[in-house]
Order: structure tokens, then sequence, then C-alpha cells
């Protein structure tokens, strides 16, 4: 990757993904903030520094995602990488497959499936335009089949959800078949897992010690691979999650 990078980060303006943001534009790379309130992507940005730029991007919105698009288009002709990090849940009580309402359900992957695809095509033009194309998509670590089915795994202690959960399985889905899409044109899909940490995000899980520093950690690497890097593939910190 050279200082002339540049990436899209959804859902930037604070958490893992402003955490992101930084660690990218401290490797050199023009970041473009996505956030879905202006004020706050203005104010994010400008703590980061010079080579950090807000865009309005309401991944739920298909005018504001084309609009982003084009501001890119306009203003650097291109897109290196791909964050998709913008992710909502609801809350826990609301989430019981027993008798979770609908309303919730679609509320949940109108972002965290949704508008992946949503932005995903949108920005394929740019990226397609990219020497060394990356696309991450922020999972979790709840979407592996395989440990919520595990009963050593802590994850099967967890409250189910039928909103979340799904959405990052589905996700998780969605990123194989991208990968499979996309392998001939040098287009690197992988699903990142940054593992539980303490953010606005997470505040209905007291006692987490890891931080958005150190969710971001899998996610930029993701974003950094050399060309001969995996694709199609779902990791953490430590290496392959299983599916």
């Amino acid at each position: 990757m050279t200082e002339t990078t540049t990436a899209l980060v959804t859902g930037a303006n604070k958490g893992i993904g402003r955490e992101v943001a930084a660690r990218l534009a401290a490797l050199g790379t023009t970041v473009v903030l996505g956030s879905r309130d202006p004020h706050r992507g203005a104010a994010a940005a400008a703590e980061l520094g010079p080579q950090v730029h807000p865009v309005p991007l309401d991944v739920t919105d298909r005018a504001s995602v084309l609009s982003a698009a084009r501001w890119i288009d306009e203003h650097f002709g291109r897109l290196d990488i791909l964050v998709n990090n913008a992710g909502t849940s609801v809350s826990l009580a609301a989430q019981a497959p027993s008798s979770v309402g609908l309303a919730a359900v679609r509320e949940v992957f109108e972002t965290n499936v949704f508008g992946v695809i949503s932005v995903t095509t949108a920005m394929l033009p740019l990226l397609t335009r990219s020497p060394a194309p990356r696309i991450v998509n922020v999972s979790s670590g709840l979407g592996s089949l395989t440990r919520m089915t595990d009963p050593e795994d802590y994850f099967t202690s967890r409250p189910p959800m039928a909103a979340y959960v799904p959405s990052k399985t589905a996700l998780n889905s969605l990123t194989v078949q991208y990968a499979k899409e996309l392998r001939g044109r040098n287009i690197l899909v992988n699903a990142a897992d940054p593992g539980p940490s303490a953010t606005d995000f997470t505040a209905e899980f007291p006692g987490l010690t890891r931080t958005a520093a150190d969710g971001a950690t899998v996610i930029v690497r993701l974003a950094t691979l050399p060309d001969d890097g995996p694709t199609g593939g779902f990791f953490d910190e430590h290496g392959p999650v299983p599916w």
C-alpha cells in the first residue's frame, strides 16, 4: 500500500470504526470517514487529522450511499479499501427468538446485511480502478455456527438473539459469495471478527477489557493484505475463525 491509498470506513465516527480510521491514517492512507450523523463525523475527522475526510453516509439510505460514492469519485477517483463497519443491534430483551418482533429483525438486517450490499455495490466501480482493492466486512464471532453449537465454547452461554447473531452469520455467507465473484478481479474480500471490545455498542455486556483499538487490529490487517493474501475467509487477531 502507498500513501495514495484511499479507504472508506463506514460507521466510523466512534468505536472500532474510528480506531480503524485512525490506524489506517497513521499508515499513510487517505481515509474517508463515513458517518450517519454528519456533525459527529466531521468532529471525529477533525480530531483524527488532515488525512481523514468526513462524508455523510447512512448505509440504509440508497441516496446517501450513492452520494458518498460520487463524492469519493470526484475527490479521489478510485477506492482501494472498503471497510463495511457500520452495524447495529437492538436490546437483548427484544431479540429472544420466541418473542422477537419482525420489525426488530428487519431493522438489524437493514444495516448489517442489506447496508453492506448497498455500499459494496455502489463502491465496486471505484474499487475496480485500484491496483490492489480490499473489502473487509466487520462481522462477529457470534456469527460462527461452529462456536454457537460447541458446548465447550463460552458463546453457548450467551443469551439467544434472533436479530444480531443471524445477521452476522448472513454477513459471513455474503462475504464468501462476494469473494467467489470478485476473485477474478483481484479484489480480496474477507470477514473480520474484532472480538468483544468495550465500546458503546457493547454497553449491555459490562466488564469487557479489550479496547476498540484491540478490535481494530484484525480489520486493519485484512484491509492491508498483500496481493497473495487470503480471500473469502473469516479471521480474528489470532487467525481463521470457524464458520
